[in-house]
């Protein structure tokens, strides 16, 4: 994707109004902007506290808008990670 001027931003409570329970954004971690490849990202946990990035990109909001496409990527996210093996289960 082609450099763009215009930065992705979302607030903290924007993100963990779409966070699932028990989810939350790592400690110290900010939002990440990255022009070169015109998406943001930011680090999340899990309720397991495994950690996990979710990035959303300028074409995703475009097509459906910037609070429907950080939900459909932490959506996205937490299917994925109740995919993945616990650490208690092995």
């Amino acid at each position: 994707m082609a450099a763009t001027s215009r930065p992705i931003t979302y607030t903290d409570v924007e993100v963990r109004s779409q966070l699932p329970s028990g989810w939350g954004i790592v400690g110290g971690s900010a939002g990440r902007w990255d022009p070169t490849a015109g998406t943001w990202s930011v680090d999340l946990n899990d309720g397991a506290d495994n950690s996990w990035t979710v990035t959303v990109s300028t074409a995703e909001i475009e097509q459906s808008g910037r609070p429907a496409a950080l939900a459909a990527k932490i959506r996205q996210l937490e299917r994925k990670a109740l995919g993945r093996k616990s650490v208690i289960s092995g």
